[in-house]
């Protein structure tokens, strides 16, 4: 298995024992599809001379705190882990959630009852008519999905693991249509019910297993009639339901520090559930912040004209994926395009706004499974289970050359477009470093200088490859 780099600040203590001052200092880190570096150390590989075309990064111009990165531990990721020997299972977790030799995400989401990525249908609490949720339990994650997010929160440290959860669908008796697949809509006389769901599943996860929650969404994609779990809310039904049922349940329990994210779902759709449920004071003051998935569209200044409408909400990437459906093209698992298209969207997300990404599945089978409609898509690591084998796919390191340098508490800062042909952003950090992202998505190298203030790097990407400048002053 290939490793990725790791690195300390050896000739920072070096300069400080002598007591001479320190010179900044570039570490540039490199994911590339030509030449087999996968996040590897290539510092040492600097260009003897460099064009004039430079990427200028100016700490400051701030904007955005970054909350950090992560992924989603579902049913079906649960199911492929537990597959696994325990000690392939606790390594998986440890590249992910490693603090010091992993990735460095401390996000994650779940699904509250089922969703696509299930082994199959379950609410936690099924009994029709039981508006007072007395035979709630969380039995139904007591097998493959608790396990799974001990474990995970265990790696990351309880302090630095920060959990999101959502639903598909309420169960099937709160439903217009009498079961949680195909779309159907809340009955408005479950309400109250469903907000006191809401109640029911953060403080038993809580009080029960010691997993605080740290986040919740209203209800993923509510504008799709899927053939899996799903539950159509209009943008005013979220705003009505919000206002007079789920943000009291919350506030009443004690629970208004939770974080609310409203949409859940496309970029396409941003402007017009923003301005909706944003507009009305009475449903704005318990939402934290609008989510998004990438389906669809590509539309990244969505988020620009969210931010600059309703500045006090923050917007969060809750979902994305490579999937059959929007495949234009010849589709497997573990395509190299896949990277890419994870890093070109974090670039353009973060470029508009957006305070932290998390990805779908953290695992899944040969088949991008199980998922109980057949729903399958690709995921960073895959996992064979009949024969063990286990492939960290080029999306998790994209996706790593972002999350282990760009911290929580990260700034995002000023940054010029640099050359032709390559996306780049740029972020301060809370320990004093500068790291700067850099996307080549095209078939021939590029040459560029990084300047921040009198620190100067020259650098080449490599066709289809990225790479994270940091910058110790």
């Amino acid at each position: 298995m290939t490793r990725f780099a790791c690195f300390g600040a050896l000739a920072l203590a070096a300069s400080f024992a002598s007591g001479a001052p320190a010179e900044p200092s570039w570490t540039v880190i490199e994911t590339a599809k030509d030449n087999g570096h996968l996040m590897a150390d290539i510092s040492a590989e600097a260009p003897s001379a460099g064009p004039a075309a430079e990427i200028v990064c100016d700490r400051s111009q701030q904007y955005q705190e970054m909350e950090g990165f992560g992924g989603a531990l579902t049913e079906s990721s649960a199911w492929v882990l537990a597959q696994l020997p325990a000690e392939r299972r606790a390594e998986i977790l440890q590249r992910y959630y490693g603090a010091a030799d992993g990735i460095g995400y401390t996000l994650a989401r779940t699904h509250i009852n089922s969703c696509d990525f299930s082994l199959g249908t379950w609410a936690l609490d099924p009994v029709a008519g039981d508006t007072e949720l007395r035979h709630f339990s969380l039995d139904p994650m007591r097998r493959w999905v608790l396990p799974l997010i001990h474990e995970a929160q265990d790696v990351a440290g309880a302090g630095r693991f920060h959990l999101l959860a959502s639903p598909w669908s309420p169960p099937s008796w709160m439903k217009t249509n009498g079961k949680m697949t195909n779309g159907g809509g809340l009955r408005p006389e479950y309400r109250k019910a469903w907000a006191d769901y809401f109640v029911r599943f953060v403080s038993a996860m809580d009080r029960e297993e010691h997993i605080p929650i740290w986040a919740l969404t209203v209800q993923n994609e509510p504008e799709a009639v899927q053939t899996w779990e799903s539950c159509v809310f209009t943008a005013a039904d979220e705003r009505d339901f919000v206002r007079d049922h789920l943000g009291p349940a919350l506030a009443e329990a004690g629970m208004g520090g939770i974080r609310l994210f409203i949409l859940d779902h496309n970029r396409d759709i941003m402007d017009k559930w923003t301005n909706t449920i944003y507009s009305d004071p009475a449903a704005a003051k318990y939402v934290w912040g609008t989510a998004i998935h990438w389906y669809v569209s590509d539309d990244f200044a969505a988020a620009s004209r969210a931010h600059a409408a309703h500045p006090s909400k923050a917007i969060l990437f809750t979902e994305g994926c490579n999937d059959r459906g929007e495949a234009s093209g010849p589709w497997e698992l573990g395509q190299w395009s896949h990277g890419e298209r994870y890093a070109h969207s974090m670039v353009n997300d973060f470029r508009n706004w957006v305070s932290g990404w998390i990805d779908w599945n953290i695992v899944l089978d040969q088949a991008g499974g199980p998922n109980h409609v057949g729903n399958f898509c690709d995921a960073p690591v895959i996992a064979d289970t009949e024969t063990g084998k286990v492939r960290f796919e080029s999306s998790f390191y994209y996706i790593g050359q972002f999350s282990r340098y760009v911290r929580p508490g990260a700034r995002r800062i000023g940054s010029t477009d640099g050359p032709k042909g390559i996306e780049s952003v740029a972020f301060a950090n809370p320990d004093g470093s500068m790291a700067l992202v850099v996307l080549n998505q095209g078939s021939a190298p590029v040459r560029f200088q990084v300047r921040e203030g009198s620190a100067v790097r020259l650098g080449e990407i490599p066709a289809h490859a990225i790479q994270t400048y940091i910058e110790r002053p």
